[in-house]
């Protein structure tokens, strides 16, 4: 991929194949932006109830991983929560050619936004700061509301596969929100460095798996976390603002900045990472347990016994020393 999300070089096989992958997506988005946000939204809802819901692989998963956050859990609740999940996943798919309409301000705003003041003093210190969050509701409406609100950064993300539909969601979230964006990485942790080094703002989702991360707590379960936010605010003294995003109805929203993580450095740069890297979790699952069908439940979220023999002869030192030197620059290093 260019740095404008262009593909390049790809083999002739390739293009048809993804060419063949994405028709079907631009399609949709077709179909999506024609019919506008709110019956955009209304109509993704229904395939997520109706069709999603129904992907029994997929759906089983999301049954696995609630039976073992909440293992007292009813079975008509949790069914309640997945339906609700799958909604949510239709709409924001729905949603995606109308990024640009997702405001806090303006005569007609979508959005909502509590805890302003975490990140006004957060921005006041000067030091950078991360908004980190998860799959909640429409998870594209944190990069939006912070670009709205004049935060300047940049938003990490890992790149969908295929790099048609990647350079289609790159230019909707550019439409609205940051410009600037940065794929997970070695690569991609260096200039998070530099846009932290520069006091600006890093807008990052944390609730998926990282085979190259620590293990770290998440509902009572070591779930392979990265421990690159972690090293990154004890190097630079950003702030960590947990953040969540819950729908209040149709294409509407109300995104949450809680007050940054404390944490107090006991001088064992090794153990901090590990347990801020576990206070992040925590804090995610706190946004998590606040509204369960807001979050997505689909993702291979925790440890399994093959995870743990495949990680065997990684360890967790070599873990943190991949998250620090992943962020060299100018000399400096996280270890």
């Amino acid at each position: 991929m260019s740095d404008n999300g262009t593909p390049q070089n790809l083999p002739l096989k390739d293009v048809l194949r993804y060419g063949a992958e994405a028709l079907p997506f631009y399609l949709f988005m077709g179909v999506f932006k024609l019919l506008g946000i709110d019956a955009a939204s209304t109509f993704g809802g229904f395939i997520g109830r109706h069709i999603f819901y129904r992907v029994k692989p997929v759906a089983d998963r999301a049954r696995e991983n609630l039976k073992a956050a909440y293992p007292e859990m009813p079975r008509a609740e949790m069914e309640a929560i997945i339906r609700e999940m799958f909604d949510n996943l239709g709409r924001t798919v729905a949603e995606y050619p109308h990024l640009d309409k997702l405001k806090v301000t303006g005569p007609n705003p979508r959005l909502e936004l509590a805890g302003k003041e975490h990140a006004e003093a957060a921005i006041a210190a000067g030091k950078g700061l991360m908004f980190i969050s998860g799959h909640f509701a429409n998870w594209e409406a944190m990069p939006v509301t912070a670009t709205e609100l004049g935060y300047e950064g940049a938003l990490v993300y890992r790149p969908p596969n295929n790099p048609y539909v990647d350079r289609y969601i790159s230019r909707m979230r550019a439409s609205a929100g940051p410009k600037i964006h940065i794929s997970k990485g070695a690569q991609g942790t260096r200039k998070i460095f530099t846009t932290l080094r520069r006091g600006q703002a890093i807008l990052m989702l944390v609730d998926q798996k990282t085979d190259q991360g620590v293990a770290a707590p998440f509902f009572g379960r070591d779930a392979m976390t990265t421990p690159a936010p972690a090293a990154l605010a004890l190097k630079l003294g950003a702030a960590l603002l947990p953040t969540s995003n819950e729908r209040l109805g149709g294409a509407r929203f109300r995104m949450n900045i809680r007050p940054p993580i404390e944490f107090t450095p006991s001088g064992d740069h090794d153990a901090d990472v590990v347990a801020l890297t576990a206070k992040i979790n925590a804090a995610i699952e706190e946004c998590v347990r606040a509204r369960p069908s807001q979050w997505l439940w689909i993702h291979r979220r925790w440890t399994t016994p093959r995870d743990a023999i495949k990680n065997l002869p990684k360890t967790k030192a070599q873990a943190l020393a991949g998250a620090g030197t992943a962020v060299e620059s100018d000399g400096s290093s996280l270890t």
